[in-house]
């Protein structure tokens, strides 16, 4: 054979398996690249890591109705591996650069609401619950065509909010945006920094690292998001070293003493599906899981049409593609999380860094998921970035995704009125939900009152109803004396 074909022949091979996978994740077909889909991985791990911190805290700091605090590093641990499996479950799944992991929000319910009525054990089973429940949703059918009766331009409108949103959550990370105490007695909620000015090394880590962010993106340097993130957590370290810092918030960015630790599975498996009802009652349980479900499924409604619009996924007609797989999974994330004790799991709306990164198929995932599987052995290595070093990617996202508020069109009320709501009420209430239900609230009642309800589809109609009961919960409960 000769040195030619030979040659041929290594070419032919080589490129044959790369495409194999290339076809799968369709990445070349969505003008992605290995690179992008790397970087964006990376990135999109980098900015949501603060979970491997921040559930263990939230749940761990808790007692149950006996008094009983689950272990934080098993926590970490249960974080850790769901959010590896499910992440990579959903890019190979469903094909969209969509992480998963415990959310935020929903283990505070967890933790505050639901541990203080009932033992640990049946506080997961809810969760377990709410996941199946929404698995069974997804199999009606009934999810999906909620999103798909949504018109557009409030789904643009969503994708905007989210935006402020996650910036909003960039900003007050890194402690540059603080909630003034209620001791102050001032009408003034929010300050900037901690006494109304920055101060300290943190706050230059973030303000240097969102300068470095933009600047990059500005010159359309490849990986811009990664670098910034790399670049500022080495900066954090020799901050840290060489200055004399009183606190970095939850991560301090300092070398650990050991870098492989072992997992600790002790929680996997420990909840009871029905012990609730024993507790708190049929009633009681019933508005728990309604709420959970709610909350749940217009998060990952929200963070899905998002992400997917930034990413360009959406079709001419402002679908996700392979939404019911999309769907089916998130609502299996959240029976896992609730299996595993880490509180339900679901879509994050930080996957939109990886999106900036450049990321468009679920091969992002594989790179994701597989760094929180690492994270169950190398927690003490990967969790060293800080706070102030992750958080100007999220604000850079939050600029990204505020660009398609050019789409709406803010001439007529019937959409301008309810994508408005959409967009203030989620960074004003911290609650992707309750911007959502604004919108939708909004949405329905200019209809109305135009005369033109027979344009609302019948599923608003229902979705509404539904959100009048989320934001009415409190007198409904008193008034059912539960």
């Amino acid at each position: 054979m000769s040195e030619a074909h030979k040659t041929a022949e290594r070419q032919d091979a080589g490129p044959s398996t790369v495409t194999g996978v290339d076809r799968f994740f369709r990445i070349t077909e969505r003008g992605s690249t290995f690179g992008r889909e790397i970087r964006g991985g990376f990135a999109t791990f980098f900015t949501m890591a603060y979970i491997l911190v921040l559930n263990p805290l939230i749940l761990g700091s808790a007692k149950d109705k006996f008094g009983e605090q689950l272990d934080p590093v098993q926590l970490t641990t249960a974080t850790a591996l769901v959010a590896a499996v499910m992440t990579i479950v959903m890019g190979v799944g469903g094909n969209l650069p969509l992480a998963l992991a415990a959310g935020l929000g929903l283990n505070a319910v967890v933790a505050f609401q639901l541990a203080p009525l009932m033992s640990w054990d049946d506080a997961m089973g809810l969760i377990v619950l709410e996941g199946l429940l929404i698995c069974v949703l997804v199999v009606t059918g009934l999810r999906e065509a909620v999103m798909h009766a949504i018109p557009q331009q409030l789904k643009q409108a969503i994708s905007v909010g989210i935006g402020l949103f996650i910036a909003l959550i960039g900003f007050v990370d890194a402690g540059f945006v603080t909630r003034i105490p209620d001791a102050a007695n001032t009408t003034v909620p929010v300050q900037l920094g901690s006494t109304g000015t920055l101060a300290g090394w943190p706050m230059l880590v973030f303000c240097v690292g969102v300068l470095l962010t933009v600047g990059l993106l500005a010159r359309k340097v490849r990986g811009a998001i990664l670098v910034s993130i790399v670049t500022m957590t080495v900066v954090a370290l020799v901050v840290n070293a060489v200055a004399d810092v009183e606190t970095w918030g939850l991560t301090t960015p300092e070398w650990p003493d050991r870098i492989v630790d072992a997992p600790d599975f002790g929680l996997l498996g420990q909840f009871s599906l029905f012990g609730a009802f024993g507790q708190v009652g049929v009633v009681t349980v019933v508005l728990l899981v309604f709420t959970l479900v709610l909350s749940d499924f217009f998060d990952t409604m929200g963070t899905v049409v998002g992400v997917s619009a930034e990413a360009g996924l959406l079709d001419e007609d402002g679908k996700v593609p392979g939404l019911g797989k999309v769907l089916l999974i998130d609502g299996a994330a959240a029976v896992a999380g609730g299996a595993a004790s880490a509180s339900s799991a679901t879509s994050y709306i930080e996957s939109a860094a990886g999106v900036g990164e450049g990321a468009r198929t679920g091969f992002a995932n594989l790179v994701t998921g597989s760094l929180f599987g690492l994270a169950l052995f190398l927690t003490p290595l990967l969790t060293i970035v800080p706070l102030q070093a992750a958080a100007p990617a999220l604000v850079a996202v939050g600029f990204l995704m505020m660009t398609q508020v050019k789409h709406i069109e803010w001439d007529r009320y019937e959409i301008a009125v309810p994508a408005f709501l959409t967009i203030a009420v989620m960074p004003f209430t911290y609650s992707i939900t309750n911007g959502i239900g604004a919108g939708f609230l909004a949405y329905v009642l200019i209809k109305t009152v135009l005369g033109r309800a027979k344009e609302v589809h019948w599923l608003l109609w229902g979705t509404s109803a539904l959100f009048l009961v989320y934001f009415a919960i409190d007198p409904i409960e008193q008034l059912l004396g539960v």
